[in-house]
């Protein structure tokens, strides 16, 4: 049994909770064993919601023990594990401490802020000898899924183009998340799922030459459009904007060709149209990528495997091209190398 505790009851530490509830209805062996917010509001259920609807079944809190304070809840706990679903600038130290408590760490995406922070994680990991992940879901989501097996398979032959894009309206779930030296703005808090695609099904480009529009003041870019160069040739971009605001909702998509056929991912829905043959809706599994991300981690530590998908040492190279991005934006677009 993996007895877990999630930090940080906001809109998706309610989603973790939610699937981890899944998790054990289907057999899993695993509990979640313990709550911590520094906000008592947020340990009663209560705070706003995010950009999907995951996690909007949890409600009443009041099963679980809870805390207001990380150091609490590791001192009076006997916990396996911790799901750390708190503000970017807080992943690094919380990650630390845990990891030095002796617990497994699951964090939630984007890695760090920064490279270096993401490196100091690692090292902790290394010295405690636990296991840390990274929650990029979209390397579970399945219609990532699928689209990276094309690729790997090559069954549509090699890429040649590939372009990925999500949207919604602008974060209103807490201050932080507007604050760019704690949230990082939408290229590092939401773009960060596209450029980890990119990295995941490419690997690290040589360089990246981004644009990118302040509206908000203090948040960081809000609006970013993002080229990948490879030494292949073949055509990668990105785009994110979380100014879309009114009644638009949440949106995120890809289009990719190959030299022998074309994939979109619109609606929820992935068509694949291989040329010379008809069209076709690919079956998907059921749900979003957050419960075969959790699924993923709590199985690792059953079976005492090392974790290998979202692993700390490859999403900290989404940080490092994210890092790039931006400072290719502050450059108005100039290429700058990834390294």
């Amino acid at each position: 049994m993996i007895r877990i505790g999630i930090i940080g009851m906001g809109f998706m530490g309610k989603a973790h909770l939610d699937n981890y509830r899944q998790l054990e209805r289907a057999g899993l062996a695993v509990k979640v064993a313990a709550i911590c917010d520094a906000d008592p509001a947020k340990l009663r259920g209560e705070g706003s919601g995010g950009n999907l609807a995951a996690g909007g079944s949890v409600g009443d809190l009041s099963a679980y023990p809870a805390y207001e304070s990380v150091a609490d809840m590791l001192a009076k706990e006997e916990l396996d594990a911790v799901d750390i679903t708190l503000p970017t600038y807080l992943h690094k130290d919380v990650t630390i401490q845990c990891l030095q408590a002796g617990l497994h760490v699951l964090c939630e995406k984007p890695m760090a802020m920064d490279v270096a922070e993401c490196e100091a994680m690692i090292r902790a990991a290394s010295a405690a000898d636990r296991s840390l992940m990274i929650g990029q879901c979209l390397r579970f989501w399945p219609a990532y899924v699928e689209l990276k097996r094309l690729v790997d398979a090559k069954a549509l032959g090699e890429v040649t183009y590939a372009s990925f894009c999500r949207g919604g309206g602008t974060p209103s779930w807490g201050p932080w998340v507007l604050d760019k030296d704690k949230g990082g703005g939408a290229i590092l808090d939401m773009h960060v799922h596209d450029a980890d695609v990119v990295h995941w099904l490419f690997g690290k480009p040589e360089a990246v030459s981004a644009v990118g529009l302040n509206r908000i003041a203090g948040s960081g870019y809000d609006i970013v459009s993002t080229h990948y160069r490879y030494a292949e040739p073949r055509i990668v971009h990105a785009q994110v904007d979380w100014t879309r605001n009114g009644d638009y909702g949440f949106e995120m998509g890809f289009q990719v060709t190959f030299e022998r056929g074309n994939v979109q991912f619109a609606g929820g829905k992935l068509r694949v149209n291989p040329d010379g043959a008809p069209g076709y809706e690919a079956a998907l599994a059921p749900g979003e990528g957050y419960y075969y991300e959790l699924r993923y981690f709590v199985e690792q530590l059953l079976a005492g495997a090392p974790i290998e998908e979202a692993a700390p040492e490859s999403t900290k190279e989404t940080i490092r091209i994210v890092r790039a991005e931006i400072a290719s934006a502050d450059r108005r677009g100039e290429w700058v190398a990834v390294r």
